[in-house]
């Protein structure tokens, strides 16, 4: 009989424990099935017994009710036990803040998004003061974020370029200011430079492009004088790369000594420019003295005191022989000066210096042309400037007046000199603190006094009086890149193009040597050893100095003008048999990307070598600029 109790107890107990495994299973499939036809699929179901517990994290408090609700259509809802989770609610991100600035001359236009705030008001007001109460673009948003850190510096410096730039794209954003612009002379290019880079406040990082077009040269100018044993251009032009080579060859062969400056501009009156210039300057080095002035295709050439009649006559028939058709030659040989009873025929004018004070003295013809150039002179030197004792004098020679104006306006090219006016020449002598300032009189006094006309300039450079001097020139930039570099090694850690923790000193240097050099086109050279495949040591080579230039980018620099460009094993310096050639081999080299400045440095991750070396041809990684 206890027996049969036990059975039967055991059996019950069975049945039950069976039925309430029946009756979870049924629940966590049937609530499971309609959560997941919804895709709630972040919803977990678990039964125990008659109860019915949901657990997850819902994205928001709605799909949490959302899903309980879900579950109360399949299940008494008194069964069901709430265990969600909600995911924190998440704060907006900003929008990123920009603004592209587009000016051309008076156009402005101004798109992007700005914080609300005084962004919106301070463009506004910039546009309409460079517009000139024209229509505006304004295509401006603005946006209900507080402006991020970085934004307001950017902004100013943007504003700034705005005003500055004539032609202009600027784009400003939290990360930095970007400038591309258009100058219209390398001298107008050179002091935007500087005024950016005076108005860009210390760690926002700015990228400037400015170009400068080919000056337009009129008249096309060339001035090359041999005088007391010594060569030298007054003024150089060119109208191409080849016709400058061409002309500064033949300069050095006349006796010129260092790299002197020549312009390459637009305006040439005959393909056969340097032709005739290089033959004119072979000649006038053959002679061994005088001057040789090109005004368009009028020569004008005067050979010096010592040269005699046979050679001026063998000399000149040989240029004039080589000479293209559309060239005009006039060469004398020198004339003494004659006198007059009365004294020489002159007008001289000194002009002092800081006060730019000038006092006019000597001949001219009558009360008329008196009058006329002291209205010049005032108009050039300022209304107060001028003292005026000069004497009336109807026999002064035909063109007097246009000789002493081209004079005087020669010297207005400078800061103090003299002026020297005669009949037989004009005489303009100072200094100046413009490089270009012994070109500019070489080409009005030709283009004042006409052809066969003889002048002299005798003009120095003070690099004191020159506004653009503190502007390190790319050769000094590169030297402080080579300075830094030559006492500590950029390296990497073996096979990689990842730098090593002690270059970050270097770089750090380096990024405070480059401090104001605007756009210096530098190359960044990647170098490797012999070992390993070529493809493998050109793709590392290539890396590796993109790491430098990135790095220097991190820091502020303006890498605008420069690139990164790996060589892979393909220019070594030293013998790849040997471990210190190898070493000396495995290197980083900064060049100038300019085919007239032969300078180059380099610094290595594992070895110093600096000497440059010749580039031949040979397969190279894609530059990264």
């Amino acid at each position: 009989m206890t027996a049969a109790f036990v059975a039967a107890a055991a059996l019950a107990l069975l049945m039950s424990w069976g039925m309430a495994h029946v009756i979870e299973a049924r629940s966590t499939s049937a609530v499971t099935t309609r959560l997941l036809a919804e895709g709630y699929t972040w919803a977990k179901v678990d039964a125990d017994g008659l109860i019915v517990s949901l657990s997850g994290t819902a994205p928001n408090e709605a799909m949490r009710f959302s899903a309980m609700n879900l579950a109360g259509s399949v299940v008494d809802s008194g069964r069901l036990r709430d265990g969600f989770e909600v995911e924190p609610a998440q704060v907006i991100a900003a929008p990123r803040y920009s603004v592209e600035m587009l000016r051309n001359a008076d156009d402005v236009q101004l798109i992007g998004l700005v914080p609300d705030g005084p962004a919106k008001e301070l463009l506004g007001a910039a546009s309409f003061e460079l517009t000139r109460n024209a229509p505006q673009t304004d295509m401006l948003q603005t946006a209900a974020y507080p402006a991020p850190e970085g934004w307001a510096p950017a902004l100013d410096l943007g504003i700034v370029a705005l005003k500055l730039l004539p032609h202009s794209k600027i784009s400003v954003s939290e990360a930095g200011v970007e400038i591309t612009a258009i100058a219209m002379s390398e001298t107008e290019k050179r002091k935007f430079e500087a005024e950016i880079a005076k108005a860009t406040p210390s760690g926002l990082a700015v990228q400037t492009e400015i170009t400068a077009p080919r000056p337009v040269l009129t008249p096309f100018t060339l001035r090359f004088v041999v005088e007391d044993g010594r060569a030298r251009f007054d003024a150089c032009s060119a109208d191409s790369d080849r016709a400058r080579d061409r002309i500064l060859a033949a300069a050095r062969q006349a006796g010129v000594e260092g790299n002197p400056g020549c312009v390459i501009g637009l305006g040439v009156p005959s393909p056969s420019w340097g032709e005739a210039t290089s033959a004119a300057i072979v000649t006038l080095g053959k002679l061994g003295g005088g001057t040789v002035t090109f005004s368009d295709a009028d020569i004008s050439l005067q050979a010096g005191a010592d040269v005699s009649q046979a050679a001026f006559d063998r000399e000149i028939g040989e240029l004039r022989s080589a000479l293209p058709d559309v060239f005009s030659l006039d060469a004398k040989m020198p004339e003494k000066p004659k006198a007059t009873a009365a004294g020489p025929i002159e007008f001289t004018a000194t002009l002092a210096a800081e006060t730019r004070r000038v006092e006019l003295r000597g001949r001219l013809t009558d009360d008329r042309v008196q009058a006329a150039v002291a209205s010049f002179a005032r108009a050039r030197f300022g209304a107060t400037n001028v003292y005026v004792a000069t004497v009336l004098d109807p026999g002064a020679p035909d063109g007097w007046p246009a000789r002493v104006l081209a004079g005087l306006q020669s010297l207005a090219q400078l800061d103090h000199g003299t002026l020297l006016v005669r009949p037989d020449t004009v005489e303009v002598a100072g200094v100046s603190g413009s490089q270009q300032a012994s070109a500019r009189i070489s080409q009005l006094l030709s283009e004042g006094l006409g052809q066969g006309k003889t002048f002299k300039v005798n003009v120095s450079y003070d690099k004191e009086l020159d506004p653009l001097a503190a502007l390190p020139t790319p050769v000094e930039c590169l030297a402080r890149v080579v300075a830094v570099v030559a006492e500590r090694k950029i390296s990497f850690a073996p096979g990689s193009a990842e730098l090593d923790a002690a270059s970050g000193a270097v770089l750090d240097d380096m990024a405070k040597a480059l401090k104001g050099c605007t756009a210096v086109r530098i190359e960044i050279g990647g170098h490797t050893d012999a070992q390993g495949s070529e493809e493998g040591n050109l793709a590392l080579s290539q890396a590796r100095a993109e790491a430098v230039l990135v790095a220097l980018q991190g820091r502020q620099v303006d890498v605008s003008g420069m690139r990164a460009l790996g060589y892979g094993e393909g220019e070594p310096i030293e013998d790849n048999g040997e471990e210190e050639g190898r070493e000396a081999n495995r290197r980083i080299a900064f060049t100038l990307i300019q085919d007239d400045v032969p300078v180059a440095g380099a610094a290595e991750d594992e070895g110093p070598s600096f000497a440059p070396t010749e580039k031949t041809a040979r397969p190279k990684a894609r530059p990264k600029e």
